[in-house]
This record gives structure tokens, sequence and C-alpha cells, in this order.
């Protein structure tokens, strides 16, 4: 299906009609002689990408619920992936804002290769000065006759040394309150003045990036949203991040409480009655988060995520904090054992295949990466409960008079 095709009636596309399609684009395009790079792009240009998403833009307009069912299908046939897990920020942050903020031209040019994984995306959002008080960001984007000029640091940027676009914050007028002046933009990752450096961190790995940026020219029709809507969009990139990190279809026991659990069966002798009733109530909560999390994930498949993302990515990250540290409890004095402190460039982490001393550490960062849950508390008391809102002294001032 091409752009200029006549878009299916959603209400027409049910399981079996997608179905359907997906049988007899595999008759047509056979994964295992096909070549992945076109098997992908064939594939998004037949709606088969995002089934939900219009036509031709990787989708059929269909009921975002059948995904899942597509999917699979694929997967069966031996399908190749759109590397996933290396470009989790593209598909799952970058995408939907595109589609809900870009217009057709920011579309067409941005998502078939952001599908396919050809272009890997990163995002540019925290600072050194401005990590959970995004709304105070201070990299700067001035307009300079034909273009943008940013100046600035970024920081914890996963993904930036492999990426080739990022979505980033940056104030466009200061003189304005700290909210309202901001615009949000795709930065080509190779343009001047673009340069990714690593961040080590407590595992020994540097997973994460600083990005500084110097004079870096970025044109206008590479802003999404209107001048000074940055943080409308900015928010809405943050709703899909959070349930894209706590979000998503996994098997039970997956993760964390799947390492604690396999350690907990090979272990009987490390069994009491008190760590059997931790290992229970873990084991309960990990399971409902699960199913928590594949509703919320539907919802951002349908374009709707919501603050209650903000909800699951606190249980995320404290039942992986709690599953690691009960995991090298179990193990005693062998939990004290580090196995490597190498200084690397992962591209993705496979926790599953770690140890448990380096889960331990990594799982410090979850309450962190992605919105503190301090932060997250928040969103969850004003917008969800409908609490009052916590006083803030600086709603009202002009960002360049806050003290800095």
């Amino acid at each position: 299906m091409t752009a200029t095709d006549s878009p299916p009636d959603a209400g027409s596309l049910d399981a079996t009609a997608l179905a359907a399609r997906v049988e007899e684009f595999l008759a047509a395009h056979d994964p295992s002689t096909t070549e992945p790079g076109e098997f992908l792009r064939e594939r998004f240009a037949a709606g088969l990408a995002w089934v939900h998403y219009p036509a031709g833009l990787g989708g059929l307009g269909a009921e975002n619920g059948l995904q899942a069912a597509v999917d699979a299908a694929f997967a069966a046939a031996g399908s190749p992936e759109n590397r996933p897990r290396l470009n989790v920020i593209g598909l799952g942050m970058a995408a939907p804002t595109i589609v809900r903020f870009g217009d057709d031209a920011q579309k067409e040019r941005w998502l078939p290769s952001l599908w396919t994984g050809e272009d890997i995306w990163c995002q540019l959002f925290s600072e050194p000065g401005a990590g959970s008080d995004l709304a105070g960001v201070g990299t700067s984007a001035v307009w300079d006759g034909d273009a943008w000029v940013l100046n600035g640091q970024k920081v914890w940027t996963s993904m930036a040394h492999h990426a080739r676009w990022g979505i980033l914050l940056a104030r466009t007028d200061p003189e304005a309150v700290k909210h309202r002046g901001l615009s949000y933009f795709v930065v080509d990752m190779t343009a001047p003045g673009v340069e990714v450096r690593g961040l080590r961190q407590i595992t020994g790995e540097a997973e994460f990036n600083e990005v500084f940026l110097t004079d870096v020219r970025v044109p206008d029709d590479q802003r999404l949203g209107e001048v000074g809507q940055g943080w409308a969009v900015a928010q809405y990139t943050l709703m899909n991040e959070r349930v894209a990190i706590g979000g998503g279809t996994l098997p039970r026991e997956s993760g964390a409480v799947g390492s604690l659990a396999a350690r907990w069966r090979e272990h009987p002798e490390a069994h009491t009655p008190g760590l059997h009733d931790r290992m229970l109530r873990l084991w309960v909560e990990a399971e409902a988060a699960r199913l928590t999390a594949e509703r919320l994930g539907q919802q951002q498949a349908a374009g709707q995520p919501g603050p209650e993302g903000s909800g699951v990515k606190i249980t995320y990250a404290r039942l992986n904090q709690e599953c690691s540290s009960l995991e090298l409890e179990l193990r005693g004095e062998d939990g004290l054992r580090y196995a490597d402190y190498t200084e690397r460039r992962p591209e993705v982490e496979d926790y599953a295949s770690r140890d448990a001393g380096w889960r331990y550490l990594r799982f410090r960062a979850n309450s962190i990466e992605g919105g503190t849950s301090e932060i997250l508390r928040n969103v969850i008391a004003e917008r969800v409960l409908g609490l009052p809102a916590e006083a803030r002294a600086d709603k009202d001032v002009p960002w360049k008079d806050l003290p800095r």
C-alpha cells in the first residue's frame, strides 16, 4: 500500500482480515529469501508495521489491539526484526510523537527508516542543571536567518553514540515562564557541532552519554509542534517513555523477578519463612505490574498514553531494586563478587545474562531514569488522584529571572 491508496475501513479490518493480509504478504515476500531491509520496507509500505497508524504511514487505520497478532504471525514466519531493543527510543517515544505533532512531510521523512531500524534515535532532554526539573532546561535555540542555532549540553542520553536523530527540548524564549518558552526539535546527530561523550557508570560501563551542542544549525522543518509548544510535546513523549520503560507485553517471570525466582528454586537450602514471605510478595506484585503494563501498552499503541504510566514506571523501578536485592541476599558470600568492571560501550543490555551483582547496581538507576520516582509521585497525585498541585514559587517568573 502506498500513501496514495485509499485507506481501508478500519471497521472491516478484524483479526481474520488482517491475518489474511499477513499471509498474502508473506507469500509474496519470503523472509528466508528476501533481503531483511527490503522485507521491512515492504512491510511498512503494506501497512503491516503499525497497523493502527494511518494508511501510508506504516498502518491501515485498524484497531490497536490487533497489532500483537500481526507481530506474532510475522515472528512465527521467521521475519526479520527492526532492532527494537536498540531503537526503543525511536519506536516507543519518537514515533508516536511524530505521528501526533508532525506534519505530513515530517511523518513521511522519518517514520519509514525509524520503523525499519535503519535510523536509531535518542532523546536529548535532561541537562546537568535540569534533570528532574525538565522545564528548567537551558539549552538555547536562537533563530538565525534560515535556521535555529542550538547551544547547550544534554546528559544521560541513551543510544546517542548509535543515533542518527535525536528528539530535543530547547529554550526559544527566555523571557517567558519556564514551561512556555520551550520548543521541540529533531536534531541530526551527525551535524557539525554535535559532540557525544560516554559517561561511565557504577557498573563500569559507559551505557549513557553526555552531548555537547555548539552552534548546531537546525532547519525549521525539523521542529515538531509550534514554537513555544515544546512543553506539551515533551509531556506526550514522556508519557510514552514511562510506558515504554515499565510497560510492554512480557511473559510471566520476565526480568528481575525471573532471575530471583530461578535462584529461589535452585537453592532450597536458603529458604526461611521470612524469605518465603518476601519472595511470594514480590512475585505477586510483579505479576500484577506485568498485567497492568500490558494494558497501558495497549493504550500507548492507540496513541492514548496517560499519566497512569507514571505508576507503572515507579512500580517497575521498585520491584527491580527489591528483587535484585533479595537475589543478592540469597547468594550469601558469593553475592560480594563482581564479575567484570571493564569499561565498554554496550549496544543493548541483556539483564538476564548478567550476574546478580551487575543487576543490583544497574537497577539503582531505575528510580532516576525516565523521570525520578519522586517527580512521578507528584504526577500521580495531581493528574490521576486530582490532589492540589504542589506550591511552585517559580510558576509565574520568567525563566531568565530564575536563580541558577
